[in-house]
């Protein structure tokens, strides 16, 4: 099997790779094809890559290309993890978000809003690039904010667009630990939009363990959620949230934190991966553990910030393994070997939260096989959850309508409109900041 990996010049590459050398089942990628506009990029990736394929038998053969159309014909999957604007772009997002005092993080608030109107037009000439030149090709997105990008791409793809997200299987996960349960066999009740979900239950042999861990302080006190939110607010909420709801329940001190950090995510990992970019044009450097060193220390500082804010502490060594390679491989393995599966994807409604219509893209358990993947029909969302899963995907929609109108007026709307952005004028401040900044946000007028 071919794979074409859009953004293959991307610091998380490797783990991709990583994973697909430990698959040794028959019918697994032979082929990887990194394409990426930025050539000294993918050299560098290329090189790590091939170190980790140091004395692995048969492992996947790595071809490197800027050209689009190239990586994409004979492709069997298309994993697209690009960043349009690059960590600069990020850096930019925080700093005019955070200049107007509301949050900047990457897929949450003003930021986020940013983002998108910045990727959803690269995105969607992808996804006609896809459907033109690779009609059976399934494309996996990684792409933020993923859920806003996996609906702008099925509205050329259709079903054969997944958006995918470790934030949940991280959190099933966590919770399963505390258990004592076996994450491998137990149903994982969540359901919202990506950066925006719940698990309302953990059933294991039928029975729903979750009520043990809420009454439990101990318990809720143990893992990473926990602490980040307090056991208080967990009990009122009957549920565990994704933990990128930090930036909504706890919003003023997520603000504050970000702002007294001085330096934003954004800025930190644009200086860190310059370092690691520049390291690599030195031929002679170690392209392998130059990478692994990066990777580390980008880990443990991941949502810092949030954790001083709610005194979590330092991330425990189990959640420093990421995992959203593993959800991607597998999704993979169900598709082209029918080897069936349950996971929690970025896919489109049908019907599942009865609250939005079919095409909105929702983040609910899913069945998957080589038809693609199926969502589990869900319980309803309590009210609480149901106004932000509504507001929210209702701001997706308008900056999908203002990347294909190139309404100004519209980009306006979007950031007013989020829970998040407290004032019109702020919101008419954000976009005349971000067009200062962004010459990818031209199109509006």
């Amino acid at each position: 099997m071919r794979l074409t990996i859009l953004g293959g010049g991307g610091f998380r590459v490797p783990l991709v790779y990583g994973a697909l050398l430990a698959d040794r089942a028959e019918g697994r990628v032979t082929e990887v094809v990194l394409h990426d506009l930025d050539g000294g990029r993918l050299s560098a990736v290329t090189r790590v890559l091939t170190e980790q394929a140091a004395g692995a038998p048969d492992a996947p053969v790595v071809h490197a290309t800027t050209d689009l159309d190239e990586a994409l014909r004979g492709a069997d999957f298309v994993f697209s993890a690009i960043r349009v604007g690059g960590l600069e772009g990020r850096a930019d997002d925080e700093r005019v978000a955070f200049a107007e005092g509301v949050l900047g993080q990457e897929t949450v608030g003003a930021g986020g809003i940013a983002y998108g109107l910045r990727t959803v037009p690269v995105a969607v000439e992808i996804a006609r690039r896809v459907a033109r030149l690779a009609p059976d090709a399934w494309l996996i997105n990684f792409t933020n904010p993923a859920g806003l990008v996996t609906e702008a791409m099925s509205r050329h793809l259709g079903d054969r667009v997944i958006g995918i997200c470790d934030s949940p299987v991280g959190l099933g996960r966590r919770i399963a630990r505390v258990l004592g349960a076996d994450p491998g066999r137990a149903w994982i009740d969540y359901a919202g939009l990506n950066h925006l979900g719940w698990v309302r239950g953990l059933r294991v042999a039928g029975c729903d363990e979750l009520p043990r861990l809420l009454a439990d302080l101990e318990l809720l006190g143990s893992f990473e959620e926990g602490r980040l939110f307090g056991a208080e607010w967990l009990r009122s909420l009957g549920a565990i949230p994704n933990e990128y709801l930090h930036y909504y329940y706890f919003n003023r001190e997520a603000v504050q934190a970000h702002q007294g950090s001085g330096k934003t995510r954004g800025a930190f990992l644009r200086d860190q991966q310059a370092r690691f970019y520049e390291e690599l044009r030195d031929p002679q450097a170690a392209a392998l553990p130059a990478w692994n060193r990066t990777r580390a220390e980008r880990e443990a500082t991941y949502m810092a910030e949030n954790r001083e804010a709610a005194g979590a502490g330092e991330r425990e060594d189990d959640d420093l393994s990421g995992g959203y390679e593993k959800v991607a491989l597998a999704l993979m393995r169900a598709i082209a070997r029918d080897e069936r599966t349950t996971l929690i994807l970025n896919v489109r409604n049908r019907g599942t939260l009865s609250v939005l219509d079919d095409d909105a893209v929702v983040e609910v358990p899913c069945l998957v096989d080589a038809n693609g993947a199926h969502p589990v029909s869900v319980d309803p969302l309590p009210g609480h959850a149901t106004g932000l899963v509504c507001a929210v995907k209702a701001v997706e929609r308008e900056v999908l309508a203002a990347a294909g109108s190139g309404s100004r007026a519209t980009a306006v709307k979007a950031f007013a409109l989020h829970p998040l952005v407290d004032s019109v004028n702020v919101a008419r401040r954000l976009v005349d900041g971000y067009l200062a900044v962004h010459p990818g946000l031209a199109y509006l007028r």
